[in-house]
């Protein structure tokens, strides 16, 4: 009886079936597989046997009748110590008798011997496999290479309402990570969660911990895959990717083991080990890249356009190698030597650590540390890889051009010299700067390393022209319109084109980076939506309110009302992000800037007296003030060389990283979340500067962009070429919380008593969690769930999902700007934002998603440290039932100009005359009879109406400065004299307009 057609057990026919007739697979039965060690026995000694039949003689006269399980055991030894990866490229050695447990592709054809021995691999697929000794559980599909477990796959289908995503929960919930088969380097070495249109994988197991990553081509510059008009949207995996030639390929030349070195909070420096599977952007990329330089060898240029944070490290240390092996059909080399030009001190070591688990010997490649003569030796030489700094770029296309009898690859990394300081210009060594308005025009004016870079490359190449034996392959993920044009490919109507690309759209859809746009929020946007909390009672009134309305007041330039506004800021809503880990950094217009910016943040953090806040700044060379005074970046850190400042902003004791045209490109903190940005930024600058925040961490879901001194649509028109953009337009209006929750609650799905209930257990102190909590939290749940799936109408489905992930979202946004205290949507927030993740999917794909229990862990941490949901005591409401739409709101004042004056006297010390009496009603008088605010206030509320208020009446105020000047000086200093006049006068003129005599 033949396979239901729509069922999952279909998809994994369709699978099976093409890997056995066109995938160089064969099947292996499942009770082949021995459950103890994890292999295929049968399998690995056929191969030894096929292979290596001289070795198999020596083993079976030392070992004699128990040769095969005294192998077996030696195998299964060696994979514990080595894994899987060193053992099928090394082999193995036992009693003095040497194996090879793989044999991969030549890189030519001339050795026969070599490539029957590559056809005798044995690459297996094992249906349900049932894995373990402990139970009966079974995986859908396990892949082997000569008898060792390799892949395994969890294969879902839509048709039985099932995706990839269920497959990964599956891995997470109902794969023991201690099983032997799912050892982290001990067997398999990566995990495929499966549909019909996405695909996902990760290396290791490890719970609710596990991280699986998109493996998906990417569809119009965006996420999942395009139409197959032939078949499923995901056939290009088994198809290509575990495809005899390209699995194999991965294995012998793309994955490897990458070692980190963390230190603990006691100073050990301990080694974290991380199994690396090429993303499917980076596999195309150097395959793509190969081919095409295999076919058409040395003398062409290409442009790899992969957004920030997608791995370009590993891109280029796979690239590198390919390259330095190519052999053409004739079996000449492509290339005699291959030359990586970067900044980057990480990829020097990264190169040569992966490079050494290819070719397990050392010399491969060659870091010029010292001059030009070294580096000409190098090419003299023709070492596989060298890798050298930007500086000697023209020199080295100098010196290639010079040896046209050699073939040379150049692999450019975008990541400059922002970091050390290395490339900036002599003139920038020392800054004199009488005021900060001259620095920041004399630095503007000075080519910084990272805005010269990618132009002093583009200079040399085309001063030099098209060089027959050289190719050049540059990896950005902001290429400049000029160097598109030089290296990009034409197009049938006269563009350019990269000759691969990853999308930043495509990143941000696929979450392997955060769109920093969601987060980004103007100085003048922060103002009017802080302003507009500050006046709702409802909501909390924080110092920063009142830093930023001093601010306003005040000169633009007044670097301590910045300061002020940004600690305060990160003390009440950043250092509470990623539990308690979240970092800030302060871009700046010049060096002198930094430098008074640190002096100002320190400052004010001590004249606060808090502890939990330490900043660094970043800046080359000196700097000297008009005092005369001569400042380093190591001097004002406390003695931190330029070399450990990245380690020491890592750790737990920096928060906040001041920079002047430096970490601005090529600087990886995943902790960072936000950017305080007090520099005019466009174009490529913008994109490079703000990317820095897109990084991901566990518990990291957003961040948060303030920006004092350029606007939306700058930014905008920057991040256009490289991102299709979405983004919060206007300030949004605090009210909306209260109308999306009466919308909520009118559907009858979310219940107050549930969400209370909910609460109570949420939000409980991290010492009094117990076990049996995150189960009560799903029992809170499930009852909304539940009757979302009774609403039949799909569009009130849809409505209700829209509105909760609304509220979820603007909620989350306006807690950046301000804190509230409003416990009822604290709660709902926090319930509603865990009941998306349990509602099932809508017509359209959902785009909210919070499945990551870690995320979660981190979410509540950060959460129970900083909410405070207990309603505010000793508050009287009187709601007024037709206009206030349940909100609670300050009882009317209605006193005369008379009782306020009294009120000011009394309060502020003030002696009014009759002259300062005329001057108030003077300004009450304009503002009445003001057409455009008389049209405002009767079709809007007293707080949205205050919005247009504010901007006349400072307008009137202005216009009158003559008449008292003491009057106006004593409003704009003084915040509380000035906001209470302010908003008695808002008051007066809203009832004066709003009463029928005045329509």
């Amino acid at each position: 009886m033949s396979t239901a057609i729509h069922t999952e057990k279909a998809f994994e026919e369709a699978l099976e079936h093409h890997l056995l007739t066109a995938g160089g697979y064969t099947a292996l039965a499942a009770d082949t597989y021995d459950r103890a060690t994890a292999l295929f026995p049968v399998e690995v000694l056929q191969f030894l046997q096929d292979t290596q039949p001289q070795a198999w003689t020596k083993t079976e006269k030392a070992h004699g009748a128990q040769a095969a399980a005294k192998l077996l055991h030696r195998l299964h030894k060696e994979l514990e110590l080595r894994g899987p990866l060193d053992v099928l490229r090394n082999g193995i050695t036992d009693f003095g008798v040497k194996y090879k447990l793989a044999y991969f592709k030549p890189e030519t054809d001339l050795n026969p011997e070599t490539l029957q021995l590559y056809g005798l691999n044995r690459l297996g697929i094992t249906r349900q496999l049932y894995y373990s000794l402990q139970n009966k559980k079974s995986l859908d599909v396990v892949l082997s290479l000569n008898g060792i477990p390799l892949a395994t796959l969890e294969l879902k289908n839509h048709l039985t309402g099932q995706t990839a995503h269920h497959a990964q929960n599956q891995y997470k919930n109902d794969r023991d990570a201690q099983e032997l088969l799912f050892q982290f380097r001990r067997r398999t070495l990566v995990h495929f969660a499966v549909d019909p249109d996405e695909v996902y994988m990760t290396t290791r197991l490890a719970g609710a911990h596990t991280r699986f990553l998109p493996f998906n081509k990417g569809n119009n510059n965006g996420a999942g895959n395009p139409i197959n008009p032939h078949g499923y949207r995901t056939a290009y995996l088994w198809e290509d990717v575990l495809s005899k030639t390209t699995f194999l390929d991965i294995v012998g030349r793309f994955l490897h083991v990458q070692t980190e070195k963390v230190k603990t909070l006691d100073g050990k420096i301990l080694e974290k080990h991380s199994l690396i599977f090429p993303r499917y952007h980076q596999l195309d990329a150097v395959r793509r890249l190969g081919r095409h330089a295999y076919k058409n060898g040395a003398g062409h240029n290409y442009l790899i356009q992969h957004s920030a944070g997608s791995g370009k490290s590993n891109s280029i240390a796979w690239l590198a190698y390919r390259l330095s092996c190519l052999h053409d059909a004739a079996a000449n080399r492509v290339f005699d030597s291959v030359i990586v030009i970067t900044d980057r001190r990480v990829l020097d070591q990264q190169l040569q650590d992966t490079i050494f688990q290819f070719e397990h010997k050392q010399g491969v490649v060659k870091k010029i540390e010292k001059d030009s003569t070294q580096l000409a030796a190098a090419l003299q030489a023709g070492t596989n890889i060298i890798i050298t700094t930007l500086q000697k770029f023209p020199f080295v296309v100098q010196k290639v051009a010079g040896m046209p009898q050699r073939k040379y690859a150049v692999i450019v990394d975008e990541a400059h010299s922002s970091q050390s300081g290395e490339g900036v210009t002599k003139m920038k060594q020392v800054l004199t700067g009488r005021t900060l308005e001259q620095a920041a025009a004399e630095e503007a004016e000075s080519p910084s390393a990272e805005d010269s870079a990618e132009d002093n490359i583009r200079r040399v190449m085309e001063a030099r022209g098209k060089q027959v034996n050289l190719s050049f392959f540059a990896f950005t993920a902001t290429p400049k319109p000029k160097t598109l044009q030089v290296f990009g490919e034409p197009t049938a109507d006269g563009k350019h084109k990269p000759f691969h690309l990853y999308s930043m759209r495509q990143a941000i859809e696929e979450r392997f980076i955060l769109d920093v746009l969601r987060g980004y929020t103007t100085y003048e946007t922060y103002y009017r939506v802080s302003k507009a909390i500050e006046d709702d009672p409802e909501l909390n009134k924080k110092k920063a309110a009142s830093a930023i309305g001093r601010f306003v007041s005040l000169h633009p330039h007044n670097l301590a009302q910045k300061t002020e506004v940004m600690v305060e800021h990160f003390r009440q809503v950043v250092r509470h992000k990623i539990g308690g880990k979240a970092k800030a950094m302060v871009v700046t217009g010049s060096r002198l800037h930094a430098v008074r910016y640190k002096q100002e943040f320190d400052r004010y953090i001590k004249q606060k007296g808090y502890t939990d806040m330490k900043t660094l700044v970043a800046f080359s060379g000196k700097v000297v003030d008009d005092h005369g005074l001569e400042y380093t970046e190591p001097k004002m850190n406390g003695g931190i060389s330029e070399k450990a400042l990245p380690e020491e902003f890592g750790s737990d004791e920096y928060q906040v990283l001041i920079v002047a045209d430096k970490y601005q490109t090529g600087f990886d903190q995943p902790l960072l979340h936000t950017m305080y940005v007090d520099k005019k930024l466009s174009g490529v600058k913008a994109v490079q500067t703000l990317s820095r925040l897109n990084r991901t961490s566990p518990g990291k879901d957003d961040t948060f962009v303030l920006d004092f001194a350029n606007d939306l649509e700058t930014i905008l028109a920057s991040f256009q070429p490289y991102y299709e953009i979405t983004y919060l337009k206007e300030s949004p209006d605090p009210n909306l919380l209260y109308d999306l929750k009466a919308r909520l609650e009118l559907r009858n799905v979310i219940y107050t008593e549930e969400v209370n209930a909910f609460a109570q257990v949420y939000f409980k102190s991290s010492s009094s969690l117990t076990p049996a909590d995150q189960g009560k939290l799903n029992g809170y749940l499930d009852p909304a769930v539940q009757r979302y799936k009774y609403i039949v109408d799909e569009e009130t489905k849809d409505d209700f999902k829209h509105t909760l992930n609304s509220f979820v979202r603007l909620y989350a946004y306006l807690s950046q700007v301000m804190p509230f205290t409003d416990a009822d949507l604290e709660k709902l927030f926090a319930y509603g934002r865990l009941l998306l993740t349990k509602l099932p999917p809508s017509r359209d794909t959902d785009v909210f998603v919070l499945n990551d229990e870690v995320a979660l862990e981190y979410y509540r941490l950060q959460k129970v440290g900083t909410t405070d949901i207990t309603p505010e005591k000793d508050q009287t409401a009187e709601l007024d039932p037709t206009t206030e739409a349940g909100l609670r709101r300050e009882k009317e004042e209605r006193e005369r100009l008379s009782a306020i004056i009294h009120v000011l006297n009394e309060r502020f010390g003030t002696e009014f005359d009759d002259a300062d009496k005329l001057l108030f009603d003077q300004i009450e008088k304009d503002l009445v009879s003001n057409a455009l605010l008389s049209k405002q206030a009767q079709s809007n509320t007293i707080e949205n109406f205050k919005f247009g208020f504010d901007d006349m009446y400072r307008q009137f105020l202005l216009e009158r400065r003559d008449q008292n000047e003491e009057i106006f000086n004593r409003l704009f200093a003084d915040k509380d004299f000035g906001g209470m006049v302010q908003e008695w006068m808002l008051k007066r003129v809203y009832e004066t307009l709003r009463k029928p005599s005045a329509s």
